[in-house]
This record gives C-alpha cells, structure tokens and sequence, in this order.
C-alpha cells in the first residue's frame, strides 16, 4: 500500500485509465442500446401493425409504464449508494441483472396467441417489467461513470467511448433490424422481431458481464459521510447545476421519443421515393436509419474535437439549437425528396452527436460539485436523478405519439387520411424541434465553467490526500 501512494501521491481517482477500461465501460451502452434503441424506434409500430394493438392504448401503456417506473430511479440510487460488496457500489448489479435483462427483453417480442385484452396484458406486463430491469442496471452503469475517475477530463473520454459504442449499436440496430427481421421471419414479421430479439438478448447479457469484468470504481465517498437519505434528498436539491440538467432531459427526451416513435410511420405513409430499395439491399427506412446513426458515431467520435476548446454548457447550447432548426426543416421537405431528407437528416445528427457524451460528463461534474459544495458524495442519487428525468420525457413523448396517432385519424395498413399525414409530419419535424430549442434555453442556466470545475478538481484531491495522510489504509 505504502508503494501504491509514492507511485501515485494524487490516488487512484487521479490515475490515467487504460484502453481496454475506456472501450469495456463503453460497450456497456452497447448492452442497452440493443434493446433500448430498438424500442424508440420499433416498439410502437411492433405494438401496433404486428401484435394489433390499438395506438391509444399503447400511447396510453406508454405512458403509464414510464411514468411509473421513473419514480424506481431515484430508490435504484439510493440503493445503489448504499451497496457494500467487494466489486464496489455499482459495478455487482451490472453482473447480477445481465441475464434477467437479456431474458425479458426477449419476451417482449415473444409474441403470444391472445385475445385483444390478453395481448394488452402481457404487453404492460413485459414492458414493464423490462422498465424495471433497465432502471436497475442502467443506473449503476451510469453512476459508474461518476467513480471511474475523479478527473473530468477522463471522464469525458470515457463518455465519447460509452456514446461511440452507444451510437454503433444504434447503427447495426438502424441497418440491419428489419432486414434480419424479414431473413429471419421469411415474410413472418412476427417470427421476425422474435428471433432477432433472441441474438440481441444473447449479446446484451454476455457484454454486460465484459463491462463487469473489466471496469473498477476509484473515487470513495468521504468515510465519514454517514447513509441519511434526508440528507442526500437535501443535497441533490441544492445542487443547482443538476437542476438545470434534469430539466434540459425532460425536454430532449420528450424530443427523442416523439421523433423516434414516428419515424416508421413517416418514411412508410408520407415519403413517395419511388423504390423501396435504395441502396444496395437496404430500404429507405433502413438507409435512414443506417446514415443518420452513422453520422451521429461520426459526430460522437468529434467530441475531444471540440471539448479541449469550449466549455461543455457553450456546446450544449449551440449544438442543440442547431439540431432544433434542422428538425423544423423536415416539415418544409416535400415528400418525393427522399434523398435531401436523407443529407439533412445525416447533418443533424452530426451536429448532435457530441451532445450525450457532454452531458453525461456534465453529471459527474456535478456530481463532484455536490461533494465540494456539501461534503457529500451521491453519484448514484445524481445519475438516477438524470434517468428518472430521461424517463419520464420518454413517458410524455411516446405518450404523445400514440396519442397524436389516434387523434389525427391513423388507421393501421390503410390509406391515411390528409388530417394522419399532417400530424405524423408535425410528429416527426416541429413538436420534437421546438422540444430541442426548450432543452437549449434549459442548458443557458447551466453555471459550472472550465474554471470552476478546475477548481472543484484541485480542492477534492487535496481532501482526499488529507483523509487518506490522517486515515491510512
């Protein structure tokens, strides 16, 4: 021990972190997005065009589910602060829960023979009990993030890692979804979505494990930091910067909700490009998919870019005023210019690729700033906080777009009416647009600088060098 602290006199927080870590914690988002990104964009037309259930209702269940289970994140935080094991605080529930999260994503999709109400039934069941599950290693997962390192600019590293691996497994999820659904289903768009949900099930649990193995938590909470849970809540609510966070995730997942969900149903009800074929073997669903989550890796991997020369409020600001103004355009695209949608689309999702990596960097700044401010440490509180915010966007977005659905007048496998159209292209363009511009103004709020968070850096190191000179190990 004594030879650890004269290698490293700062302590492990401070130490540089290997590649083999970097890319292990990033896979991880990997691991979730397999199943989390093929429910923004599938899940509500699966629900609706292949289990038969009606859009209100799955609007409705939507909503309902989400809303409910947001309220989990914040008991997952403050469970998983309060978590003694040898591996740590958060990393154990990445290995306990891999199997049960690869398990009920599968039966998601199991499609059984039901009636109509029998059918609702197992859906709210499924999909929430898969909520559950994905509150309860996400949020470990995420606080990870908070004590891997205790220096931010690792941190954000290891944030453009997890969003490179995030937005890779959007993109094979983008691309080869529906043309694995249709291989595998031959024509059976139900046996489809089972059996390709059987390979993401199979890689989501054994990648979960990988995280596991090659990741380590190194920032402690102070060891006189007692478990008062009035004090954490207290805590959390003072935090100013959070705050100001939680309100730019109601509103930009609200966005991503909205435009996922109605996605399908624009490119299949009002784009008239003239073959379905586009690109070699691949749709025009497909293609767009696979270009714009193309684009937002290649925006991601730009994040260090642009980090080193800006602060991360000044970028969050103008990068999602921009996407904003390149949402609203698609309204203005008329239908035959599949192509013009496609370079739009591209560029907007470049321009908002480096935004994730940000913003989650951003939470383990405050994170810190609570620590320095408070003397308190609550990464997991913080990060649950972040989800509990995500989710209850995505409970009103995909809420609104099953809603929207029936109220414009869309009847599954018809003909849609001038009304429907109208309102999947309001889905799609200027609902989720004007959401981006409220998560900028949100964001102008944001009062952590490149200074103050140097500041916070140097004066938690300098503690934690006191504790450990008067508390050797």
């Amino acid at each position: 021990m004594r030879l650890e602290k004269e290698d490293n006199p700062l302590g492990p927080e401070s130490e540089p972190l290997k590649f083999k870590e970097k890319l292990g914690y990033g896979l991880g988002d990997s691991a979730s997005n397999f199943f989390f990104h093929t429910f923004n964009i599938f899940l509500l037309s699966y629900y609706v065009d292949v289990f038969g259930l009606l859009p209100a209702a799955v609007g409705t269940m939507f909503f309902v589910t989400k809303l409910l289970d947001a309220f989990t994140d914040v008991g997952m935080g403050l469970l998983a602060d309060r978590t003694r094991s040898r591996w740590g605080r958060f990393r154990p529930y990445l290995l306990w829960l891999a199997l049960p999260y690869g398990l009920i994503g599968y039966m998601m999709f199991a499609n059984p023979d039901l009636s109509q109400s029998g059918k609702l039934v197992y859906a709210y069941i499924t999909y929430s009990a898969m909520m559950l599950i994905y509150t309860a290693i996400n949020i470990p997962y995420s606080s990870l993030l908070g004590v891997i390192s205790g220096r931010t600019e690792e941190r954000e590293t290891v944030s453009t890692y997890r969003f490179v691996c995030a937005f890779g497994a959007q993109l094979a999820i983008s691309a080869f979804v529906i043309p694995l659904r249709d291989i595998l289903g031959g024509g059976d768009r139900a046996l489809g979505y089972q059996l390709t949900m059987g390979i993401f099930a199979i890689l989501s649990t054994l990648i979960w494990v990988y995280t596991f193995a090659v990741t380590k938590e190194r920032v402690k909470p102070p060891k006189d930091q007692s478990m008062d849970l009035k004090m954490d809540m207290k805590e959390v609510f003072q935090n100013g910067p959070w705050l100001v966070l939680l309100f730019a995730a109601l509103f930009t997942l609200m966005n991503v909700a909205v435009r996922g969900g109605s996605t399908i149903f624009f490119m299949e009800n009002y784009v008239t490009n003239g073959s379905d074929i586009v690109f070699w073997r691949f749709d025009r669903i497909s293609f767009f998919f696979l270009t714009g989550t193309a684009s937002l890796v290649a925006g991601t991997a730009c994040t260090k870019l642009l980090t080193p020369h800006f602060d991360k409020r000044t970028l969050m600001i103008a990068l999602t005023g921009m996407n904003a103004i390149i949402l609203v355009l698609f309204f203005f695209i008329p239908p035959h210019l599949y192509w013009t949608m496609v370079i739009v689309n591209a560029f907007g999702a470049f321009v908002v690729g480096p935004t994730p990596a940000i913003v989650w960097a951003m939470y383990a700044d405050c994170a810190d700033y609570g620590e320095w401010k408070n003397k308190r440490r609550t990464t997991g509180l913080i990060f649950s906080g972040a989800l509990f915010a995500q989710k209850t966007g995505l409970a009103i977005g995909a809420g609104l777009a099953g809603w929207m659905l029936s109220l414009f007048g869309y009847l599954a496998g018809q003909v849609q009416s001038e009304s429907a159209l109208l309102g999947i292209r309001l889905m799609f363009s200027i609902f989720p647009g004007m959401l981006a511009l409220l998560a900028a103004a949100s964001i102008f709020f944001y009062r952590i600088d490149r200074a103050t968070i140097h500041q916070i850096e140097q004066e938690l190191s300098e503690r934690r060098q006191k504790a450990r000179s008067s508390n050797p190990a």
